[in-house]
């Protein structure tokens, strides 16, 4: 195997180094590949390089052989052939997508990855894949004392380089011989159509809200009277973020703050503040505060993100920003439903906000109570002092009038006394003569009422019927026989008579149906002072 080298002119660019087979045997009577039009050639292809020969048989080392290119001769060959196609002082500009960027803070250089746009890959590109070996990509370079006076322009106007940015690159080609490989030397960024490209990116972005119906969709949210529920988002510890959280505090309202705290700038800056917007919007807040300090425009690239717009635009609470600026508007000021160039004027809005409530429905009625209680309180005490003097005169009058009725009718009582006592005397005269009469009436009625009620109980006496022959029969302790069950034979029973009591023993006694055949009742009759026995 032998190398051939084949470099080809301004007008046909680097040329491909390709391994050329030795001729062999079976491929002596193949042609050999003619070299382009135009190419410089080392040696023939066709033959093999001439091998000087020593003293002896022995070959020479092959880097001694006529017209074989060391790695350092190559690379040499290939730096004469850039700097005949591209002199480093005629600079080129390069126009691609941004990949793989690399801003080394300790070596202050750029490091990044170009590649042809998605859009304008085509035939005329050698279409982003299609070429061999893959996507084409231009390894580009920038050092330090050519980057940071280029990161400071661009961040005068409100730029940041990063990945998927379309550029448009002013430099020079060099080859790295320790990697073998070629780069892009950054010596200027075209800025004006880098601004271009991002201004066209943000009117489309707006369109599209508007065409969406988001872009005025906050402001049309509403703001309780009283906003002392503040969702704040900001990053800690920032100028800031304490100007407004001191606008708050030396307010002497009662706010309550719920921070979310997020980076607001950087890669992942858009995606945290959409975040915490919505997490926010999702709470129990009166008001979303996004609020950042002052910086240049590409410290601002995250409010310009239509993630933070889109989150700002759908979110159920009113989004007030207070990002520190002083040029045009960012889409999320534009989509918010408030915007303030600082946050310090952010907060003083919301204070101001609350202190107007506070005026309006508590210290103007306060003051205008403080006012006038004076005078209504004098005009109460006059009208106090006339109503007393009013009712002290009327009450004086009434008691002049009732003591005056009073004293004529005790004249007129002390008149007609006298007569009234004879007339009453006459009256309780007659009165007492007729009482007389009448309870001896009543008292004769009530006597020959006792004297009936008195023969009446005397015909009912026990001792009057006894009088009369009847008899009461009692049991040996006392109790009435009223029928034949109640004695059994063999039991003692009195019998009461007028003149005294008899003892009798029960023989047998008698059914209602009449006596028992064979049954005999013997009755012992004890009177007394006297004994008798009989048979009955």
């Amino acid at each position: 195997m032998y190398l051939c080298v084949h470099i080809a002119g301004p007008a046909q660019g680097i040329g491909n180094v390709a391994a050329v087979p030795r001729s062999s045997p079976s491929s002596a009577s193949s042609a050999p590949a003619p070299a382009p039009a135009g190419a410089r050639q080392l040696f023939d292809p066709e033959e093999p390089p001439a091998q000087d020969v020593g003293s002896g048989d022995e070959p020479t080392d092959t880097a001694e052989r006529a017209g074989v290119l060391s790695i350092g001769g190559l690379y040499d060959e290939v730096e004469a052939a850039l700097a005949q196609s591209f002199p480093r002082r005629r600079h080129l500009w390069v126009r691609g997508e941004i990949q793989n960027l690399s801003d080394h803070s300790r070596s202050g250089h750029l490091y990044l990855d170009l590649v042809d746009p998605e859009e304008e890959a085509g035939p005329r590109g050698g279409g982003r894949g299609r070429a061999r070996g893959g996507e084409p990509v231009l390894k580009v370079k920038c050092w330090r004392t050519s980057w940071a006076p280029l990161r400071h322009s661009l961040a005068k106007e409100g730029i940041e380089l990063a990945d998927g940015m379309v550029v448009v690159l002013r430099g020079s080609l060099d080859l790295y011989r320790a990697r073998g490989e070629l780069s892009f030397i950054l010596a200027d960024i075209d800025v004006t159509a880098l601004m271009g490209r991002l201004a066209a990116q943000r009117t489309k972005l707006l369109t599209a809200l508007e065409a969406e119906g988001l872009l005025r969709s906050n402001a049309a949210v509403g703001l309780p009277d009283v906003a002392l529920h503040v969702g704040l988002v900001a990053s800690p510890e920032t100028e800031g973020c304490r100007d407004f959280l001191g606008q708050l505090t030396g307010s002497g309202f009662g706010f309550r703050v719920s921070h979310v705290k997020v980076p607001v700038q950087g890669p992942g800056a858009p995606a945290s503040i959409a975040r915490a917007v919505t997490m926010l919007g999702r709470s129990d807040c009166d008001v979303i505060a996004v609020v950042r300090g002052g910086g240049g425009r590409a410290d601002l690239a995250a409010f310009e993100s239509e993630v933070v717009a889109r989150a700002v635009a759908a979110c159920p609470v009113q989004v007030w920003t207070g990002i520190g600026h002083t040029g045009d508007q960012t889409v999320a000021d534009i989509v918010a439903a408030r915007a303030f160039i600082t946050p310090t004027e952010c907060g003083q809005a919301i204070v101001s906000r609350t202190a107007q409530w506070w005026g309006r429905h508590v210290a103007e009625p306060a003051g205008f109570l403080a006012d006038r209680v004076p005078s209504y309180l004098s005009e109460a005490s006059a009208r106090d002092a006339r109503a007393r003097g009013r009712l002290t005169a009327t009450a004086r009058q009434q008691l002049r009038v009732h003591r005056e009725r009073l004293s004529a009718r005790a004249m007129g009582a002390a008149r007609r006394a006298p007569s009234a006592l004879e007339r009453s005397e006459g009256a309780l005269g007659v009165r007492a003569a007729r009482l007389g009469e009448l309870a001896v009436r009543h008292l004769g009625r009530c006597d020959e009422q006792v004297h009936g009620w008195r023969r009446l109980l005397a015909a009912y006496d026990v001792d009057r019927q006894l009088e009369r022959g009847y008899s009461l029969t009692l049991t040996a302790d006392g109790a009435l026989v009223r029928r034949a069950g109640d004695v059994a034979p063999g039991q003692q029973i009195v019998t009461r008579l007028a003149d005294g009591r008899v003892r009798s023993t029960v023989d047998g006694v008698d059914g209602v149906d009449g006596v028992e055949a064979g049954a005999v009742e013997r009755v012992d009759v004890e009177t007394d002072g006297k004994d008798e026995s009989g048979a009955t």
